[in-house]
C-alpha cells in the first residue's frame, strides 16, 4: 500500500511538473515574440528574444526523452555561443561608434555615459563602413532566426523533432509560428544595417570607424561566426557530445 501511494505521488508530481513546463514554454514563446516586435532598443530586443528561446528549452525539458534532452543540451550550447558572439559584435560596433569626429566638433552618440550603442536606428548603413563585422553580425542573426544551414536551424530542428515524436503538436506549431514572427525583428536588424541610409553621425565628412579591438576579441568573434557558418560540414562532435550527455543525464 505504501509503495502504491509513493508511486501515485510520484506520478502526480511528474504530471504537474510537465504541465508547468508546457505552460511556461507556451507563455515564453508568445510573450518573448510579441514583446520583441515593439522594441527599439537593441538590448531589450535581444532580452525578449531570449525569453522566446527559453520557450524552446522548456519544451524540450518537458518531454524528458533522450532525443529531447539531446536537443536541450545542443540548443543551450549553440544559443550560449551565439549570444556571446552577438554581444561581442555589439560591443565592437559600439566601440567603433564611440567617438564620431566632425571637422569642427566632437559628436557624442546617444546616451554616451553608458553603452554608446543603444538603439536599432544607430545601426543604419553600418555595413558601408565596416562590411566584415556587419557580415559576422548578419550570420549570427540568421542563426538566431534558424535559417539553414546555420547551427541555430539544427538546434530548433532537434527540439521540434522530439516534440512531434512525442505528440506535442500544438506547442510545436506555436514554436514554428513564433519563430517565423520572431524572424521579423531579427531580420529588421539586418535590414537597418545593410539596406538603409547611414545615420546622420555616420555622414560626417571626417567620420572614421575606429575598430582597434584586442586580438582575443577578434579571434573569438571569428571563431564563433565560422562555427555558425561551417557547422554543417562537421556536425558530429557537438551532436554526439549532446547525445552522450543526454544519456548520462537520464541514467542519473
Amino acid at each position: 500500500m505504501l509503495g502504491t501511494v509513493q508511486h501515485g505521488s510520484q506520478t502526480i508530481s511528474e504530471f504537474s511538473w510537465t504541465n508547468v513546463f508546457l505552460v511556461s514554454s507556451f507563455l515564453s514563446l508568445i510573450v518573448g515574440t510579441v514583446a520583441g516586435l515593439v522594441q527599439f532598443r537593441i538590448k531589450r530586443l535581444l532580452a525578449y528574444s531570449t525569453i522566446s528561446h527559453v520557450g524552446f528549452l522548456l519544451l524540450s525539458l518537458s518531454i524528458n526523452s533522450i532525443e529531447s534532452i539531446q536537443g536541450l543540451i545542443f540548443y543551450l550550447t549553440q544559443y550560449s555561443l551565439t549570444s556571446i558572439n552577438i554581444f561581442f559584435i555589439l560591443v565592437l560596433i559600439g566601440y567603433s561608434l564611440k567617438n564620431v569626429v566632425n571637422a569642427t566638433n566632437k559628436y557624442e552618440l546617444l546616451d554616451s555615459q553608458h553603452s554608446p550603442l543603444q538603439y536599432i536606428s544607430q545601426l543604419k548603413g553600418y555595413f558601408y563602413h565596416n562590411p566584415v563585422l556587419s557580415l559576422s553580425f548578419a550570420i549570427t542573426i540568421f542563426s538566431f532566426v534558424g535559417i539553414p544551414p546555420l547551427i541555430g536551424f539544427f538546434a530548433k530542428q532537434l527540439v521540434l523533432s522530439a516534440a512531434l515524436s512525442n505528440g506535442f503538436y500544438f506547442l510545436s506549431l506555436i514554436a514554428i509560428l513564433t519563430s517565423v514572427v520572431g524572424g521579423v525583428y531579427y531580420l529588421m536588424l539586418v535590414k537597418v544595417m545593410f539596406f538603409e541610409e547611414s545615420g546622420s553621425y555616420l555622414k560626417t565628412k571626417n567620420f572614421r570607424v575606429s575598430t582597434v579591438p584586442s586580438s582575443s576579441l577578434t579571434i573569438t568573434i571569428s571563431v564563433l561566426t565560422l562555427l555558425n557558418l561551417l557547422f554543417i560540414l562537421y556536425p558530429t562532435i557537438l551532436l554526439s557530445s549532446a547525445n552522450i550527455l543526454a544519456m548520462i543525464f537520464l541514467q542519473v
